[in-house]
């Protein structure tokens, strides 16, 4: 399984020539970036989790960003953001505006759906569609927002230390196997003479 997981993260050679990427340079060629450990992953799946509620644009580079500055696994960061993709926005954001307004204190009737507001008409100088994004962020306003970043906070905590209970827990059964094979007179990998 850990060949599996390993064939499918990214690898040190394509983060580097990844043009998203290129600005964070020479800080990308630390090992300890790159090292399997459980510190280091399960760090690096709370940041790609944060990161990958909190916002919906630029998450890898933010994450892996993230992930340089504090040590932690660069691959599990950046592939932990994919927590949210174009088919999960709907309902975490949904789930987000509906605990920010739980939090806000706001009645909330349990079919009620978020306020559209209209869009107003732009002149496109080019940032046109920052200001429609922007406009739909601000129409759910503060409920939305808090809401997003209690979802990140706390998903991204929990993710941390369950990363670390289950990483634990898996080298403790593995010594558990060896020792057990060494008892029954086995070599420690399995083999038999």
């Amino acid at each position: 399984m850990k060949d599996h997981v390993k064939r499918l993260m990214p690898t040190q050679e394509s983060m580097r020539a990844n043009r998203w990427l290129r600005w964070i340079g020479p800080a990308l060629h630390h090992p300890r970036l790159w090292h399997m450990s459980r510190r280091g992953i399960a760090l690096g799946m709370a940041i790609g989790v944060f990161f990958g509620l909190l916002i919906p644009i630029a998450q890898i580079p933010l994450s892996v960003a993230a992930a340089v500055v504090m040590r932690a696994n660069v691959p599990t960061a950046a592939v932990s953001t994919l927590i949210s993709n174009p088919a999960t926005y709907g309902p975490l954001y949904y789930a987000a505006w509906r605990l920010g307004k739980a939090v806000l204190g706001v009645e909330v009737p349990a079919d009620a759906a978020p306020p559209v507001k209209e869009p107003q008409p732009l002149a496109d100088n080019g940032r046109g569609w920052v200001r429609k994004t922007w406009d739909g962020i601000t129409a759910l306003g503060k409920p939305l927002l808090l809401g997003m970043a209690l979802m990140a906070t706390t998903a991204g905590l929990l993710t941390y230390v369950l990363a670390s209970w289950a990483l634990a827990l898996n080298v403790r059964w593995q010594r558990w196997r060896r020792l057990r094979q060494r008892a029954n007179g086995g070599s420690p990998r399995g083999d038999r003479p």
